[in-house]
């Protein structure tokens, strides 16, 4: 059982999101974005997917554990053709230190960034992100909530040879710290507990925003995601947004603007 494998499969579409992500930028900027860093990037597959959109992308993946940027390396980076494979950085450090060529897209995704739990942590780090981006970049952030997001459950997702299982194992609503995991069995029964384990504050967009806007960022905007008429469920398209749905989970885009 392979846990950064599995978690590939499960969480990530790195192909929707370097869409995302490159379509918003081409709009708010009228050109093409050619750097990208990923901040807490795990294995790096955003990245190497941007590396393979385009022969004159460059990208910086930054992440604080060795041994997962290691297993990106062996796995992802080494999947790279060797001119692609020129035209990536992974980077051993802490996001709130490292040092990068000036940035076209500064990506934190999955939520990673909930990781800071004081409001003076969450602001340093927006603020080293803004003075590491180029004078027209752009910050992409993604954010979740909606009224099950502070409820302690466990949620089930089958994938291809294994279930995916997501916990939110405790909640408290003074700090808004929460403590989830991620588990996975497979299709025999093998099952592979606490694959991994997220001590989070549960933010709210008016906090991430208005963090945002203190780091001095000109623009923030919260992309939320349509409804398909027919099905009532989410169709995958984000737009620049004023008012969302209160549904019971939901997660957005945040984009920010140098």
């Amino acid at each position: 059982m392979d846990k950064h494998a599995y978690y590939q499969q499960a969480v990530q579409c790195v192909e929707a999101e370097i869409d995302f992500v490159s379509e918003t930028f081409r709009q708010l900027r009228g050109r093409s974005a050619i750097t990208l860093r990923e901040d807490f990037c795990g294995t790096a597959q955003t990245t190497c997917e941007w590396i393979k959109r385009g022969d004159a992308h460059k990208g910086y993946a930054v992440d604080f554990d060795p041994l997962v940027l290691q297993w990106g390396e062996r796995h992802n980076v080494s999947a790279l053709n060797a001119e692609q494979q020129q035209r990536i950085n992974l980077i051993n450090a802490d996001v709130l230190q490292v040092q990068t060529p000036a940035m076209d897209m500064v990506l934190a995704m999955n939520f990673s960034y909930f990781i800071f739990m004081g409001r003076g942590e969450m602001l340093d780090y927006f603020n080293s992100v803004h003075r590491s981006l180029a004078g027209d970049g752009v910050f992409f952030l993604d954010a979740f909530g909606g009224y099950e997001a502070a409820k302690e459950l466990t949620e089930e997702r089958d994938c291809d040879g294994f279930t995916y299982i997501w916990e939110q194992s405790s909640f408290n609503p003074i700090t808004a710290e929460m403590q989830c995991y991620i588990h996975f069995e497979t299709d025999e029964g093998v099952r592979m507990d606490r694959a991994f384990d997220y001590r989070w504050r549960l933010w709210t967009l008016p906090e991430i925003t208005e963090l945002l806007r203190e780091a001095g960022f000109s623009e923030v905007d919260v992309y939320w995601e349509g409804t398909d008429e027919e099905t009532g469920e989410g169709n995958d398209i984000y737009t620049a947004s004023t008012e969302g749905t209160a549904d019971a989970g939901w997660v957005c885009y945040i984009v920010a603007q140098k």
